[in-house]
């Protein structure tokens, strides 16, 4: 039997596996082929919806997919891959629990997808947080949330202003979304909180470069730079976060604050596994592919070279160093949705095209546009040259990512959060308590009080 590894279950791995899986299930069911799919999680995760669950306007469950039930051709192995020995066609699988096991193979995708790039700041590791996973959502939402109880309960002005000051540094599709949805949430539970005043609350952004949301252009990203000032936000500029030790945060700019929240989106990285692995690697950590998906040297920025190839092995997304071949390339393809969903179907169009002794073709791509969510009934968009801004740019942000995430089962599920919420008032139970886990039940079994032993979740 041929075993075909797809390594990663984000937008390339599991796209790739749902389309090959459609494309080799006779196969598969005559017991020719096994597509198997490795994982630390057991479902894929719609990172565009991160910020909507973040800020309760989807629940985190139907911003999820399930492996098993959605990729029922495919055997699932939920573990993470620690080790590729591609001259010896096998790899390494840390499970959760036990020692570490050998899967064998004869092609791999390698697609683990990319996490968030720490740089080395006095105090970041220690009180930031990031918004790559379902799991960080649903701890900031409770984290906000429980500022707000923290600073309508103190009687100490300094712990008051520091739980209503949020910072969200990284101005990119991430870090302006997460901010804008967040914003718009404590925007309007301060109304619950009679013994708070709105002024109270502080949002900044903090960005390196001289503009945010690049990706939407130049024109739609400062009319969300201006909306997002009219919001109270204090946008900073051509500035960077220097050092937060315990919270206090010092910028380059000179400024100095003490806040609870600080949210981490100042880009990404290749996943670190790759560097256990004997497949060759570029200069800044990526998996070296040529346009064709293969995994491959010798290959040049922008251009459909096909340099030399490693047999058997496959890549796409932000893992990555794919051409850019587009009509304005940079030199290889970003780390995007965008990309990763587009280069999945070539990749599993062109794993079969070899299945079946066809030829590959490239990956090209032409520039659509991009959108993006601020809040409830606020974006910008820049589509096919449409330019778009407020309601409008919100209903296609909402509209686009409906058509993208996959089941029918699952668009209804986030539809239906949709229009519960507009018909209510936004939900501001924050659960905190599901991160303490079992620390109240061990409090009370060793005779202690467990009102503190959960006392604090963020």
């Amino acid at each position: 039997m041929k075993r075909i590894v797809v390594i990663g279950a984000g937008h390339v791995g599991f796209y790739v596996a749902e389309r090959l899986s459609k494309l080799l299930k006779s196969d598969i069911k005559r017991g020719q082929v096994e597509l198997m799919v490795i994982d630390p999680n057991q479902h894929m995760t719609y990172q565009p919806f991160l910020p909507e669950a973040a800020a309760g306007s989807i629940s985190p469950r139907h911003g999820v997919v399930p492996l098993r039930q959605a990729l029922k051709l495919c055997t699932i192995l939920t573990g993470a891959v620690t080790e590729i020995d591609h001259a010896e066609r096998k790899l390494v699988v840390q499970p959760f629990v036990g020692p570490t096991r050998e899967v064998e193979y004869d092609e791999v995708i390698v697609a683990p997808g990319s996490v968030t790039r720490p740089l080395p700041i006095p105090g970041l590791a220690d009180v930031a947080i990031g918004i790559k996973s379902m799991g960080e959502a649903i701890w900031l939402r409770n984290h906000v949330l429980q500022r707000f109880d923290i600073a309508a309960t103190t009687e100490d002005p300094d712990v008051r202003r520091k739980a209503l000051t949020f910072v969200t540094v990284g101005g990119g599709f991430a870090g302006a979304e997460t901010l804008g949805e967040l914003e718009d949430l404590t925007a309007n539970i301060v109304k619950n909180y009679p013994m708070l005043d709105a002024d109270e609350i502080k949002w900044y952004l903090v960005e390196y470069a001289n503009k945010i949301l690049p990706e939407v252009g130049p024109e739609m990203g400062a009319y969300a730079a201006r909306e997002l000032t009219k919001r109270g936000v204090d946008i900073r500029l051509g500035t960077t976060l220097k050092s937060c030790i315990d919270g206090h945060v010092v910028l380059t700019d000179g400024e100095e604050f003490d806040t609870d929240t600080i949210i981490w989106t100042a880009g990404v990285m290749p996943h670190p596994m790759l560097k256990k692995s004997d497949l060759p690697i570029g200069p800044r950590g990526h998996l070296e592919c040529n346009t064709r998906l293969q995994v491959a040297t010798g290959v040049e920025a922008g251009q459909h070279t096909i340099g030399e190839v490693v047999e058997g092995a496959w890549g796409a997304g932000d893992s990555t160093q794919v051409p850019d071949t587009s009509d304005f390339p940079m030199d290889w393809c970003t780390p995007s949705a965008q990309h990763a969903v587009r280069q999945a179907a070539i990749l599993a169009d062109n794993v079969y095209a070899k299945h079946v002794g066809r030829e590959l073709k490239p990956y090209e791509h032409k520039y659509i546009g991009s959108v993006a969510g601020l809040g409830l009934y606020k974006g910008v968009a820049n589509t096919y040259g449409f330019k778009a801004k407020g309601l409008l740019a919100w209903l296609m942000h909402r509209g686009y990512h409906l058509s993208r995430v996959p089941g029918t089962g699952r668009k209804g599920r986030v539809l239906a959060d949709w229009i519960v919420g507009f018909f209510t008032k936004r939900e501001m139970v924050q659960l905190g308590e599901i991160q303490a886990g079992r620390e109240p039940f061990e409090a009370i079994a060793a005779g202690t009080d467990p009102a503190r032993a959960a006392k604090s979740v963020g």
